[in-house]
């Protein structure tokens, strides 16, 4: 008889873990799908062509023209704040990502240059960073809300997405270009 008991209740170990596993992939399309909804009606008030200038003074001291660079590589442009909770979570990923690809980050209204700067290195954050005091560029390409990702090849917005970013999405967005 133990063999029998046993038997059922493996199958009902494993029913519950199928179980489990179809609730939890339904799960995460119906998140993907939300996600990529949510991205898209931000989005839409983005420009996409003929873009804005993103060209200024870097605190690392370099020149840096998002546009041209675009047309070498895609680049990664990423408007956050040293005050932006999300962004806490989502830096981390991008300073990775400076390691291997064009990142570009806009600091909006994070504080003179020499805070920011403090704060950059206590972080450990590697990316070039442009100072936004005034949030001037932000709201010449329409950001509202921090974290905002996007994607810039060859003078196009390819992609844009809001809120928090995993470090595959930075990648997948990356790689598609």
């Amino acid at each position: 008889m133990t063999s029998q008991a046993d038997e059922t209740t493996a199958l009902t170990w494993r029913q519950r873990m199928l179980s489990w596993t179809k609730q939890l992939v339904s799960f995460l399309i119906l998140a993907v799908v939300i996600s990529a909804a949510v991205d898209w009606w931000r989005a839409r008030d983005f420009p996409r062509e003929q873009l804005p200038s993103m060209a200024a003074m870097s605190l690392q001291g370099e020149y840096v023209d998002v546009n041209a660079l675009s047309f070498e590589k895609p680049v990664l442009v990423y408007f956050w704040g040293t005050w932006c909770p999300i962004c806490s979570f989502v830096s981390p990923a991008v300073n990775w990502m400076a390691d291997d690809y064009a990142v570009v980050s806009i600091a909006m209204a994070s504080g003179h240059d020499a805070k920011l700067t403090a704060y950059l290195q206590q972080q450990g954050y590697r990316f070039t960073t442009i100072n936004d005091n005034q949030n001037q560029i932000a709201q010449q390409w329409s950001v509202q809300l921090t974290p905002t990702l996007m994607v810039i090849k060859d003078g196009e917005l390819k992609h844009v997405t809001t809120g928090f970013t995993s470090l595959p999405g930075m990648l997948w967005r990356m790689l598609l270009n």
